[in-house]
């Protein structure tokens, strides 16, 4: 039976994509912070799939988080054979008025933690010569953005990072995906300061069962990069015919609040 590990599995496009994989027949590991809702998650998936899931909340944006994770599954003796790397956060603030200390939870996890679990994972799926990892990345990575500066560049991190991994172990049978969905209708708004922002109106928030389903599918295909919306593919788009100061210009406005 096939293993897939989840980050910030208890809700939105984690919670869909545990649900997905879980109807797949996958066992799953399962992650975040809040243990109340991993538990009623897991509770769920038992229920109406009859999966086989585990719990380990944990904070990723803390320091080495990421290694307890994998020791967790070390020694239960799990294998991962998918990893998703989808827990993640923004913060809308200029940088110079922004809570610094949030600032750098954010790079922590977003970053950081992805980071050190492919890491530590990797290996293991390049000695079997199989297996597949998606990360979350967004319509944000295609360019810098004024007003959440630090997101924006995070998650062209996690593309660019993506991509290049996607290389690195295509000869071993393992695959890397980056899906880049433009805004999702999920708690992210909230945590990120964004109610009132124009990035909600302006753009259509998508469905996250309907991007969770695109993610695994292209996962499922070995695709490296993968949009998702209307907003991501004109973005992506965009930054190829456009001066870049244009595109600047634009991701400020729809940062801004009304």
């Amino acid at each position: 039976m096939a293993t897939v590990l989840i980050t910030g599995a208890s809700g939105g496009i984690g919670l869909e994509l545990a649900k997905i994989f879980a109807n797949d027949g996958y066992d799953l590991v399962l992650t975040a912070r809040s243990e109340n809702k991993l538990l009623e998650l897991q509770k769920e998936l038992s229920v109406q799939y009859d999966a086989c899931s585990y719990v380990f909340p944990c904070d990723l944006a803390e320091k080495d988080a990421a290694l307890a994770v994998y020791e967790f599954t070390r020694s239960k003796g799990i294998v991962i054979d998918v990893l998703v790397n989808n827990a993640g956060f923004g913060d809308c603030a200029y940088l110079a008025e922004s809570d610094w200390q949030k600032q750098y939870d954010m790079v922590r996890l977003n970053i950081i933690a992805l980071m050190q679990l492919t890491r530590v994972y990797l290996p293991e799926m390049k000695e079997r010569r199989s297996g597949k990892i998606l990360n979350i990345a967004s319509v944000a990575s295609f360019a810098a953005g004024p007003g959440m500066s630090v997101y924006y560049a995070s998650k062209a991190f996690v593309r660019s990072f993506s991509e290049a991994v996607a290389e690195e172990v295509r000869e071993y049978g393992v695959t890397v995906t980056a899906l880049c969905p433009g805004p999702v209708k999920t708690g992210f708004e909230k945590a990120a300061n964004l109610e009132g922002s124009k990035m909600f109106t302006l753009l259509h928030a998508a469905d996250a069962h309907k991007v969770a389903l695109c993610g695994y599918r292209a996962l499922m295909k070995g695709r490296t990069l993968k949009y998702y919306g209307l907003s991501a593919k004109a973005m992506s788009l965009a930054v190829r015919v456009f001066p870049r100061a244009l595109a600047r210009k634009v991701a400020k406005k729809v940062n801004e609040k009304k």
